[in-house]
């Protein structure tokens, strides 16, 4: 398995990936299926300090990630969002984690502090990845998605890049 920076030739495996998980599951809000122009201010936003990679095995993209702007706000710049989706077929070989490793290493890489995980619906899978490279929960936003007819908590998990910081007074 080889993992590098998506090219504008994976957008349509990536697309297809993560589009099946807005179909079938909570771990992404968006109800609709994005389209190729969605993808291509994707692809525009994701290089730099906000990189995506792609996971290929065996000549296909079986999983990407990303590491996105976290808030707009100036003070927040240094604290990214990470995003990991595998190929439905190819669960539980270690891609994902994979793909995780690297962005972290990315992370450091451009310097960043914090690396913030929202994983919506307690899904079991992606709390023991990210435990696994470890991430934190630091809080739960109650029943603030909707999807399927239900509400749906987010997990709020972060990773502390430099650890020797001191927490929040009071946390």
């Amino acid at each position: 398995m080889d993992i590098r920076a998506v090219t504008v030739e994976d957008i349509a495996a990536v697309s297809a990936i993560y589009n099946h998980y807005v179909r079938t599951a909570t771990c992404t809000f968006a109800i609709e299926p994005e389209g190729p122009a969605y993808w291509d201010m994707w692809l525009r936003t994701h290089a730099g300090p906000h990189p995506a990679v792609v996971a290929v095995d065996s000549g296909a993209v079986a999983g990407w990630g990303a590491l996105s702007q976290w808030n707009s706000r100036c003070a927040y710049s240094h604290t990214v969002e990470d995003s990991v989706y595998v190929h439905p077929d190819c669960h539980r070989r270690g891609i994902g984690r994979a793909i995780l490793s690297e962005l972290i290493r990315r992370a450091r890489t451009h310097g960043h502090r914090n690396i913030i995980a929202q994983i919506a619906d307690h899904q079991a899978a992606s709390e023991r990845l990210h435990a696994a490279q470890g991430f934190e929960q630091v809080g739960c936003l109650r029943e603030v998605g909707f999807k399927f007819n239900r509400w749906i908590d987010v997990a709020v998990w972060q990773l502390r890049l430099d650890a020797a910081r001191p927490a929040c007074h009071g946390a």
